[in-house]
């Protein structure tokens, strides 16, 4: 019977058996076996349990302003190991930033993103564009006083933009102030605009890699760098990975769990904006500057970390031993991370 049902299967979806065992058994990179050299994957697999739990609160989330606080609330409180889901979302979606910036600074600190490689560079910080978009728009639907008001602060940033500033405000509010056409712009963007945006660079990100190769080894040749097959050994390695961050995040989520914050009250401005912690950067530098000059300069930063590897090319054809990018990598992580625990430090003792 079994044998009968195969047969009939088998005739309407045709396999050819030798593909599926040429592709399991492609050769890796044996560098590939170094956990921190091979960290792509875990953003995807990150993103994947993302989807799964997102998909989850929606069935019990309401994008509407009188009524998303409550929803999430009793998500929280009443749904049965609905903390859980919720926290585990949470703590999900702050490892799938800290697993896009791992990578970005092993590609950037290995070269990786010099020729021919520079497109793929873009991509990777589109997609780090993307996840901080997730972060943002997933925080908001929380619709609690500190949510609230970060998209107040974030529609007065956009209004600062030089010549289209107002109409960038106005569309990301859904209007002029913040309210019902807020929240369902947020909620279309988070779980419909956003993932779309993110599986077409993704698509695009594995068609170069698969395209140019896994960058190798300074010194290493690819005719005689060690490899490994794909299955059983990557895949294994992959899937063990994969239970770490389970264990992980559901440590966090046990441990940590979320929390609800005051709802809402646009009446009432908190003593203390704060951001989620991948914001605190951004959050501090606007508080050195006028909101024009904070737009403008930090524009100027995100295109200059976007072209680098056109610049760094421009650089190593005059200057072929230069690792200029080496400082100029360190000094982008050490401003970064000074701007973030200085205005970690305010809010603490603030």
């Amino acid at each position: 019977m079994f044998g009968a049902a195969w047969s009939w299967f088998r005739s309407r979806v045709p396999i050819n058996e030798e593909v599926l065992r040429h592709m399991s058994a492609e050769p890796v990179a044996g560098h590939l076996k170094r956990w921190w050299w091979c960290l792509g994957g875990t953003p995807l697999y990150l993103f994947l349990l993302q989807v799964l739990t997102g998909i989850i609160l929606t069935f019990y989330y309401i994008p509407n302003p009188e009524h998303a606080y409550e929803s999430v609330r009793t998500i929280t409180q009443e749904l049965p190991y609905g903390w859980y889901l919720r926290s585990f979302h949470k703590w999900g979606a702050n490892l799938m930033i800290v697993a896009v910036l791992l990578h970005m600074i092993r590609v950037y600190f290995s070269g990786a993103y010099r020729n021919p490689r520079e497109l793929n560079w873009v991509v990777g910080c589109m997609l780090l564009f993307v996840t901080l978009g997730f972060g943002f728009t997933g925080y908001s639907l929380l619709w609690e006083q500190l949510s609230y008001w970060g998209i107040t602060v974030a529609g007065n940033i956009l209004r600062a933009t030089p010549l289209m500033g107002d109409l960038l405000a106005d569309f990301m509010r859904g209007g002029q102030e913040v309210g019902t056409n807020t929240l369902t712009r947020f909620y279309v963007f988070h779980i419909g605009i956003l993932p779309t945006v993110l599986i077409g660079f993704l698509v695009v990100h594995v068609y170069l890699i698969r395209t140019h190769g896994v960058s190798q080894l300074e010194g290493e040749r690819s005719t005689d760098q060690k490899t490994f097959p794909f299955f059983p050994d990557h895949f294994l390695t992959e899937l063990a990975i994969g239970a770490f961050l389970m264990f992980l995040i559901s440590c966090l989520a046990v441990i940590f769990p979320a929390h609800m914050g005051p709802e809402a009250n646009p009446l009432v401005t908190p003593e203390h904006i704060k951001p989620e912690w991948y914001f605190f950067w951004a959050f501090r530098w606007l508080k050195l500057m006028t909101d024009t000059q904070a737009v403008m300069t930090q524009g100027v930063f995100m295109a200059f970390i976007v072209i680098w590897p056109f610049i760094d090319g421009w650089i190593r054809k005059r200057w072929s031993r230069s690792e200029i990018s080496i400082y100029v990598g360190i000094a982008v992580i050490l401003y970064l991370l000074g701007l973030t625990v200085w205005e970690a430090l305010y809010l603490l003792h603030g």
